[in-house]
């Protein structure tokens, strides 16, 4: 595994460190840079990401002489190097030399350089240039004892996604043709009988740019799809020269959930072209449970490398600078932020940046040195961090333990997000968000993964709001359960095919949710999404906001059925920021929906009584919410990492290597807590003696046999 290797090119250390900029310095401050690398235990930093003006100041002539000198001055302080090709961000004069490489938005305005990242990922000059200058970069350095893996681009799509420009029309004209083959296949896709779309000629396709209305759907996911994988023809482009030239690693970093139908990248797609799975991560300071998005993130992106070690490329120390309101991390909360990481599944905590920008958009966002220089919070929590990760290097090659998983397929959060929908409110990442927060706050640790991945191993696998499935990914689930799964499908699921069109007989109908109604044995007939200060009660499982159904059930036990008389719903917000946390001080719909009777919660025993497939046609308020994981765990036969569920606010996951475990405690309260655990803490290097001895907002890594 390529994560192994870069480990292993550590001495058998996590990976510690970050992106450094010494071009933004003089170089008298680079062997101070170097001296307090070497203070914190920093053994791996980035270099070069933003470079490309400085390294190739005009067209074919490179400057490399900087560039020697700092990997020189890494290397014989015993400092490893990510080196990036540097093709993130063209130079001004590239972009005034080619201005039809700069991209259009939706209203067809070409906008300008002076930022980041401006191009077209269709641009043949943009590509042409990316692909010499990284030849010329691996050509150069391939050889050198600093570099240890290498770094394409950064962050890919952030920025400047989608094109909609004439480069791009292009080549979504050529990847449509290469995906339906013909016109007559195109037609049928879209639906282009609907509103006189019919096409007759490949050139009158256009881009979904901004129109009188909504645009045709499925035109707007084909074009995600395009997006997508036009940068990745970049990403390969550059990385087959690397590769060409070296046997080093090479990744990129991936952004987490943030790349929804509006800033289109499918990292499930990507993730098998990738050396190292690698990803960024930044707290949101206004999310009340900010550090369980964390988890949830880093569960998705061990998910993307199918469950091995991968790589944190940047998170912050401290404050960033794109929010409405940069809060400061408490003390204490970037070793938790760290750790929580490496608890889920990282070999390496890297951060943006080394040293914190005197000048530029970013120079408030923080680094490992921040303005205030050594005499800081900011600087002992570093060095405190690299002793703690030097501590717990023998986790390095383990793997998370988890015995359930959560679906979360690209196009199915894609198709979420189109227009014209039955309620706005119906998303699938706040969705996935609550169910991932529930099984968190039951202790029990999730893989993410794709309905058509292999499930086998997992005894419990929840598919949160599955809108888009192919038939692949709906026979998958009906396979799960019929050797003896437990499945929970929830309402806005198994409606559409691939191309967006509704699952149904045209002659005969058929009921929601279509891919999924045998096997969940319900048939709903019509949907009543909620007013967005509604909740409607429940007779079971307290009650629901957003959604509610007129149905009946075809052959499952009805656990709860939807019930117009009950009280508030103690949901909270649909949104992910609150993750349905706390009440929403909503009324109920109350009688006269339509629903009530109607069931809310189903389950269907599955084939010779093993197995099974609830359906939950809600979005489920916490304590009813609480009340069904723990009826599912008890169904399936999970257990909390401890056997017993953690105190609030307590995370504990486990990773192992067959022979040894490490249990990772990390309390994110504001009490003090007693877990009942034996073994040996390392960061402190002391025995728990049977009981580990938590304080607020305190981290342990505790080893055991296996």
């Amino acid at each position: 595994m390529a994560m192994d290797y870069i480990v292993d090119k550590l001495g058998g250390r996590i990976a510690f460190g970050g992106d450094y900029n010494p071009e933004q310095w003089p170089e008298e401050v680079w062997k101070h840079d170097v001296a307090l690398m070497k203070e914190a235990g920093v053994n791996l930093v980035s270099v070069g990401i933003f470079s490309w003006a400085l390294l190739e100041p005009e067209e074919g002539r490179y400057e490399f002489g900087w560039l020697d000198r700092i990997l020189g001055l890494l290397h014989t302080n015993g400092i490893s190097v990510d080196l990036a090709n540097a093709s993130a961000s063209p130079p001004p004069w590239f972009s005034r030399k080619y201005p039809d490489s700069l991209p259009v938005d939706a209203d067809g305005v070409r906008q300008s350089y002076g930022s980041r990242q401006a191009f077209a990922a269709c641009s043949p000059d943009y590509r042409r240039a990316a692909a010499a200058l990284t030849t010329a970069i691996v050509q150069r350095y391939a050889g050198h004892p600093a570099v240890v893996m290498w770094h394409v681009h950064n962050e890919y799509g952030c920025h400047n996604q989608p094109d909609f420009g004439p480069h791009a029309e292009r080549g979504f004209q050529e990847w449509l043709q290469a995906r339906y083959g013909g016109l007559d296949a195109l037609n049928e896709a879209w639906g282009t009988a609907f509103w006189s779309q019919h096409y007759y000629d490949w050139a009158e396709i256009l881009p979904p740019r901004r129109s009188g209305t909504w645009v045709n759907p499925t035109q707007q996911l084909d074009f995600a799809r395009f997006s997508s994988d036009a940068l990745l023809e970049c990403f390969t482009a550059e990385a087959d020269i690397i590769k060409a030239n070296s046997k080093h690693p090479v990744t990129t970093n991936f952004m987490g959930f943030n790349m929804g139908l509006n800033a289109p990248v499918d990292y499930w797609r990507w993730s098998g072209h990738m050396d190292v799975v690698s990803n960024d991560h930044y707290l949101i300071a206004a999310d009340e449970r900010n550090f369980q998005e964390l988890a949830m993130t880093a569960d998705l992106t061990r998910g993307w490398a199918q469950g091995k070690p991968w790589l944190l490329m940047e998170h912050s120390t401290s404050a960033v600078n794109w929010q409405p309101r940069n809060v400061a991390k408490a003390p204490g909360e970037m070793l938790r932020n760290s750790l929580q990481h490496v608890a889920r599944g990282t070999d390496g905590v890297l951060f943006f940046q080394w040293r914190a920008s005197r000048a530029g958009a970013e120079k408030y966002h923080s680094g490992l040195v921040p303005h205030a220089g050594r005499d800081s919070k900011v600087w002992r929590e570093v060095v405190e961090l690299g002793r703690a990760l030097e501590s717990i290097s023998e986790v390095a090659g383990s793997t998370v333990q988890a015995e359930t998983c959560i679906i979360h397929d690209t196009d199915a959060r894609w198709g979420t997000e189109l227009d014209s929908h039955p309620s706005e409110d119906a998303r699938n990442v706040p969705e996935t968000r609550r169910w991932h927060d529930a099984l968190y706050r039951a202790g029990v640790t999730t893989d993410i993964r794709q309905s058509t991945d292999d499930l086998s191993g997992y005894k419990l696998v929840i598919a949160p709001m599955l809108y888009l499935v192919t038939d692949e990914g709906a026979a998958k689930l009906h396979e799960y359960v019929e050797a003896g799964g437990t499945l929970v499908i929830t309402y806005f699921s198994g409606i559409v095919d691939e191309n967006d069109h509704i699952r149904m007989d045209p002659v005969n109908g058929g009921g929601y949710p279509g891919a999924f109604s045998e096997l969940l044995g319900v048939s709903i007939e019509e949907f009543f999404p909620l007013r967005s200060d509604d909740a409607v009660g429940l007779s079971r499982f307290g009650s629901g906001t957003v959604w509610s159904e007129l149905g009946k059930a075809t052959g499952a036990e009805v656990l709860a059925t939807f019930d117009g008389g009950a009280g508030t719903s103690g949901a909270g917000t649909s949104g992910a920021g609150t993750s349905g946390a706390g009440t929403s001080g909503a009324g109920t719909s109350g009688a006269g929906t339509g629903v009530d009777g109607s069931p809310a919660v189903t389950r269907r025993a599955g084939s010779a009584g093993r197995g099974a497939a609830y359906y939950v046609a809600t979005s489920l308020g916490r304590a009813g919410l609480a009340e069904l994981v723990q009826l599912l765990c008890s169904d399936a036969g999970v257990e909390a990492v401890m056997g017993v569920q953690p105190p609030e606010d307590v995370e504990i996951v486990r990773r192992s290597n067959g022979t040894k475990d490490w249990t990772f405690v990390i309390n994110h309260s504001a009490q003090d807590v007693e877990v009942p655990l034996d073994g040996v803490e390392l960061l402190s290097g002391t025995a728990t003696g049977g009981t580990l001895n938590l304080t607020a907002g305190g981290v342990a890594v505790v080893a055991t046999p296996a």
